[in-house]
């Protein structure tokens, strides 16, 4: 039986990725984002970490929508920059959001530091919340990181955001828009804290499924 879920999210890449990484454990689950259902203003996201962010959409994607609502917060922090972008990834260069205008930025940031001290790594926290008794929320957080560093150059078209300007530990050589997104989905920040959560939101949403 078909389950809905909500994501608090109009990247319909990172849609799609999401609802992959879910499917291995709840077959048949539709993963909505927020241009699926009716519009609503968007929380300010103002937490200084990680977790507080993704708490922050997921308690309104819940509210708004009714349905078990996940939401992630993600960014990239860069070793030389004092752990930045961070939480400011996805407005690194100020509005519009825009990954090409951040890409530009973040090369322009480490242009004279080494190689050898272009050290980075993902973080992603992921929130699920999904009605509770009383009128209150279940929720569970989980967290993921991938290890790596930033180049000199984009390369690659596939992911998004930084994907084009970051190796991986894991994956020497190729930039994670370089990779299948299989391959992505294996090493990534979202793709470790997805496998951690999907099996937690399967077990949690079983009874509906078998209503």
């Amino acid at each position: 039986m078909s389950v809905q879920v909500f994501l608090a999210s109009r990247n319909a890449k990172k849609l799609a990725e999401m609802e992959r990484i879910l499917a291995e454990h709840l077959p048949g689950v539709t993963v909505l984002g927020l241009d699926d259902v009716p519009a609503y203003d968007e929380p300010v996201e103002d937490e200084p970490t990680f977790t507080g962010n993704a708490l922050i959409k997921a308690r309104a994607g819940l509210a708004r929508t009714g349905l078990p609502s996940i939401a992630d917060d993600s960014g990239l922090c860069v070793d030389a920059l004092n752990g930045m972008p961070g939480v400011l990834s996805a407005r690194w260069s100020g509005p519009p959001k825009s990954d090409a205008r951040n890409n530009e930025l973040l090369l322009a940031q480490l242009a004279d530091v080494p190689d050898e001290r272009r050290g980075a790594h993902f973080a992603c926290a992921v929130a699920f919340c999904r009605p509770g008794v009383d009128g209150t929320s279940d929720e569970i957080v989980v967290e993921g990181r991938m290890d790596g560093r930033v180049i000199r150059e984009v390369r690659g078209e596939g992911g998004f955001g930084y994907d084009g300007l970051f190796v991986a530990a894991d994956r020497p050589g190729l930039t994670t828009a370089e990779l299948t997104k299989d391959e992505k989905d294996a090493i990534s920040h979202r793709g470790h804290a997805m496998r951690q959560l999907a099996p937690l939101v399967a077990a949690a949403l079983a009874p509906e499924q078998d209503r």
